[in-house]
């Protein structure tokens, strides 16, 4: 009887092992295309396109105040055409990024330094968690009153909206990391720099990529506060400067016109930036499905 038991043990095991061994070998299917996924956004655009439409036709509003659709397309066709839309939309971008990736820098170090040190820990992530929450509009006068309408205004209003969220999301991913993590990477000869790059840093990147994608976004809307109150000659004209410019002159379809190529600037960085990466992440984590 044991010797039976014995013989179906191995049997299980036997064919446990060959299906194993059988899905490590099977390849990786391809990514297939959701439909739902692209129709579904196009819907919910065409819907609110119908429903700004009716009330257009309804004249609740001024022509002034409630735009027609139409006349917002023909504004922004025009700003692409001659050339306004490209040029600050570059402006904004050039001073997005690089302010962007000042706080990537800034808020990485400060997340390291504050997950890894308990005193440091203790007093700087309640000022973090509270200046994540501070309305990005609220620097933009301390920081022209300091540095005056320079560019200087706008990347330290940046880097204020940005680096708290970019040091939260991976002092959080720190902290959440399994302390057998870094006792493994301590037994195998890793300390230092060389554990948190190579052991806590990887194990902590879902949590950190939120925290990145949280800081961009933050990023560029503290860069719009920015510009649409500080207004120079000597700054360039972003998106933010069209914005008030179309308010100054009560032109609606204009501020709309740059609501739509902020929005789509967004959509892009999300779609063409994140969205690949951290699906990339989660998949080699096994948190995401491959077909994703």
């Amino acid at each position: 009887m044991p010797v039976r038991d014995e013989e179906r043990t191995k049997s299980e095991f036997a064919r446990i092992s060959d299906g194993l061994d059988a899905l490590e070998d099977k390849p990786r299917r391809r990514r297939r295309i959701d439909p739902v996924a692209i129709i579904a956004p196009i819907v919910v655009v065409l819907a609110f396109i119908g429903i700004w439409q009716a009330l257009w036709a309804s004249a609740i509003k001024p022509e002034y105040v409630i735009p027609s659709p139409s006349t917002v397309w023909h504004q922004l066709w025009q700003m692409v055409t001659d050339g306004t839309a490209w040029d600050a939309t570059s402006t904004s971008l050039r001073r997005g990024v690089l302010g962007f990736l000042l706080a990537l820098v800034i808020g990485t170090v400060l997340g390291l330094v504050v997950s890894q040190i308990s005193f440091l820990r203790k007093g700087f992530r309640p000022i973090l968690s509270a200046l994540q929450s501070m309305p990005s509009v609220a620097w933009v006068p301390f920081a022209v009153l300091l540095l005056g309408l320079s560019p200087s205004a706008m990347y330290v209003v940046i880097l204020l909206g940005a680096v708290p969220s970019i040091a939260n999301g991976l002092a959080g991913g720190l902290d959440q990391t399994p302390p057998i993590l870094r006792r493994a990477g301590t037994v195998l000869g890793a300390h230092g720099f060389s554990l948190v790059r190579h052991v806590l840093v990887p194990a902590a990147l879902p949590a950190y990529l939120t925290g990145l994608k949280q800081g961009w976004a933050f990023s560029w809307r503290s860069l719009m506060a920015a510009e649409l109150i500080v207004n120079s000659p000597e700054l360039g004209t972003g998106l933010g400067q069209v914005m008030q410019n179309g308010r100054n002159l009560s032109d609606m379809p204009t501020v709309i016109a740059v609501m739509v190529l902020i929005l789509v600037v967004g959509i892009i960085v999300e779609l063409g930036v994140f969205a690949p990466i951290e699906r990339k992440v989660l998949r080699d984590r096994g948190l995401a499905p491959t077909g994703l």
